[in-house]
């Protein structure tokens, strides 16, 4: 009985742990890139200047004025644990020798965006 409990602690603090491994990313990201109209009224793209591509939405920022534009969007991350968690795999893939490709795709919803440039290049 006190090994069942040993194993199981030793198990939650592991699990604990890499739970605060995923959280070493923030929830809350800057994203500098292109804007581009999404599939729907209220949805946008971001393309990363990094090549990561981004579905953004706000209810507080007016991202239609900002379409075609280089812009740097502040926002949080949507399923953060989740996205941070697929960013880790990606890294270690990298760390192994793999080839470390930046098609991250995610979902932010808008907080904040400032102008870059009028035109994406």
């Amino acid at each position: 009985m006190k090994i069942n409990k040993l194993i199981l602690c030793t198990i939650l603090v592991c699990f604990g742990t890499s739970l605060g491994l995923a959280k070493d990313k923030a929830e809350v990201r800057d994203v500098t890139g292109c804007l581009a109209k999404g599939d729907s009224a209220k949805e946008f793209l971001l393309t990363g200047n990094d090549g990561s591509t981004w579905e953004v939405r706000s209810s507080k920022v007016a991202l239609a004025e900002h379409v075609g534009h280089t812009v740097t969007a502040t926002g949080v991350v949507s399923n953060a644990t989740a996205h941070n968690m697929k960013e880790d795999a990606k890294d270690a893939a990298k760390d192994s020798g793999m080839k470390k490709t930046n098609d991250e795709h995610g979902h932010l919803t808008v907080t904040e965006v400032k102008m870059v440039s009028e035109s994406c290049q």
